[in-house]
């Protein structure tokens, strides 16, 4: 299955990576702006909140696997505190934290490492064994390889406020459901 190499990529990536025999990143397309390889949606107490990586712009088209992290804006502070705001009172959050937090101080040169990174973290702590590996050559447009994904509602810490938000990130269905998440993949 060939997937896009995105940050904290939604549940239906993840569904897409459980139902898998094995998985490669699409690491060669080129990168876009806007969009899901370096902008994640988490569940806050105001509605759907977006976190956005920011990048070094590159002149032309980039693949992905070029594309450096910018150091702007002091966004893994920024990420870090709205991850704890919106997740502390989650069931899950503090017996996670501790596995999410290096990603919110070390420096990574390369979005594509930084997010492969992220997303062997979160298979390993859904306990799901499959291998990865990267693309070496453009193999097509991994955002529109992805099957049809239905999201089953779980437990969400806002819904209350604004209801069921479906597939947002994957953390949001780790923070809320713990190891159990891999059943709703």
């Amino acid at each position: 299955m060939l997937l896009p190499c995105c940050y904290l990529s939604p549940i239906s990536h993840y569904s897409a990576f459980f139902h898998a025999d094995e998985v490669r990143l699409e690491v060669c397309d080129h990168f876009t702006k806007q969009t899901l390889r370096n902008r994640c949606w988490i569940d806050s107490p105001s509605g759907a909140l977006a976190l956005t990586i920011p990048v070094v712009k590159e002149e032309g088209k980039t693949p992905l696997r070029d594309i450096r992290i910018s150091e702007h804006g002091n966004w893994r502070h920024r990420h870090w505190v709205a991850l704890e705001s919106s997740y502390r009172q989650s069931p899950f959050f503090e017996y996670y934290a501790d596995d999410f937090a290096p990603f919110y101080e070390k420096k990574w040169t390369f979005l594509a490492d930084f997010n492969e990174d992220l997303m062997s973290l979160i298979t390993s702590l859904l306990d799901i064994q499959k291998p990865i590996s990267r693309t070496s050559t453009y193999e097509g447009d991994a955002f529109n390889q992805l099957p049809e994904f239905t999201p089953k509602p779980y437990y969400q810490m806002f819904a209350q406020r604004h209801g069921f938000l479906p597939d947002l990130s994957i953390v949001d269905l780790l923070f809320n459901q713990g190891p159990e998440g891999v059943l709703w993949l």
